[in-house]
């Protein structure tokens, strides 16, 4: 079944590692996109009723109550089988939860990072591990259980120690969902780009090697493992049954529509990208930037491989892509059980370089 993915890019402060289509932005914008938002979607030609909701961003957890509404009110299927919000910690008050519950929000995604005060400090977040505690609490006593966590691993000064100490809070919190994420060092971020030209702003001497923050990611996957969040996805680990079931359609190349600033989509057969620009999309008469054909028989190796389930194999890709399957198969990158193919634990490691491999063969 379809889902929908709303862009909020909205954000109250820039964090020096982010590489979204998001920033902060005059507060008068937000209205007009609003209605440049509710426009495109009353504009979608709704030939499925979607099942899943996301909103992303920026910080789609800002938007005041009656914005909020509005967008869900666009959307047809309420009650979906899920809807998350993104939120920043340390802003939730009680009547806002309130509110997300009232608007058909059944999932909320914090945008932790990091549970030590100095690594959040060099990195342009304000809340505290305290903050995050409260606001947990706080969703669950408003009816909202399923909650994702978000650290990050490769953040400036992060040590041993300090990434010990957020898998810590991970044990006293108990989230039913963790995403871990390694740090992406690239020219769309602040602190990528300081580190790519040898600069010293925001951090960037202090970014831990590329080998350190691999150890991070491994020890974060044997302790949340130990904690009963199993990894089904590279950077996604759950309880059994917690999984996202928004984010498992983007790996399994299930259709969605994108609406908003950067938003893409996916039929089933094409992709689209909507610009990227606030300003632009505010403007646009048409917010469509591109649409291109999707290749699956390339693209379900790309993400399905993400998946701890792994690939099944057809008899087609056995012809076209065996011998880079004996390579990594031999060099323990791949296991295969039957027909299906699964990154090892080195692999996901090196996945970049299967990806690659298999989008070229």
């Amino acid at each position: 079944m379809p889902g929908v993915y709303i862009s909020w890019p909205f954000c109250s402060q820039k964090c020096t590692y982010c590489n979204f289509a998001s920033g902060v932005f005059p507060r008068h914008l937000e209205a007009r996109y609003l209605d440049r938002l509710l426009q495109e979607i009353q504009n979608h030609p709704w030939q499925w009723i979607p099942e899943t909701v996301y909103l992303g961003g920026g910080t789609p957890g800002s938007m005041q109550p009656g914005t909020l509404d509005a967008i869900l009110q666009s959307i047809p299927g309420r009650p979906w089988r899920e809807a998350t919000l993104e939120a920043a910690p340390g802003a939730i008050t009680p009547a806002q939860a309130r509110a997300w519950v009232d608007a058909g929000i059944t999932r909320v995604s914090l945008g932790v990072q990091s549970f030590v005060d100095a690594e959040l400090r060099r990195t342009g977040r304000r809340h505290t591990a305290a903050a995050v505690a409260s606001d947990v609490a706080l969703l669950r006593s408003a009816g909202l259980h399923e909650i994702n966590l978000d650290l990050i691993a490769g953040l400036p000064a992060q040590t041993p120690e300090s990434w010990q100490a957020s898998l810590d809070w991970i044990e006293r919190l108990q989230p039913p969902h963790v995403s871990v994420y390694m740090l992406e060092v690239d020219e769309d971020s602040r602190l990528g780009s300081e580190v790519l030209q040898g600069g010293f702003r925001f951090g960037a001497p202090d970014v831990p090697s590329e080998d350190r923050i691999a150890e991070f990611y491994e020890h974060a996957v044997a302790r949340l493992a130990a904690l009963g969040l199993q990894r089904y996805e590279i950077s996604n680990f759950a309880r059994p049954g917690h999984e996202s079931l928004h984010n498992l359609k983007y790996w399994r190349l299930e259709p969605y529509a994108g609406f908003g600033a950067d938003a893409h989509g996916f039929d089933g057969a094409t992709r689209f990208q909507n610009v990227e620009s606030v300003t632009d999309y505010i403007a646009a008469e048409n917010p469509l930037l591109a649409s291109s054909p999707a290749s699956p028989g390339e693209e379900r190796f790309f993400v399905g491989l993400r998946l701890l389930a792994g690939v099944e194999l057809t008899p087609e890709d056995e012809l076209r892509h065996g011998p880079a399957i004996e390579i990594f198969l031999r060099d323990g990158l791949l296991a295969r059980e039957k027909s299906t193919i699964r990154l090892t634990p080195r692999g996901v490691m090196l996945s970049n370089e299967v990806f690659e491999a298999f989008l070229h063969d």
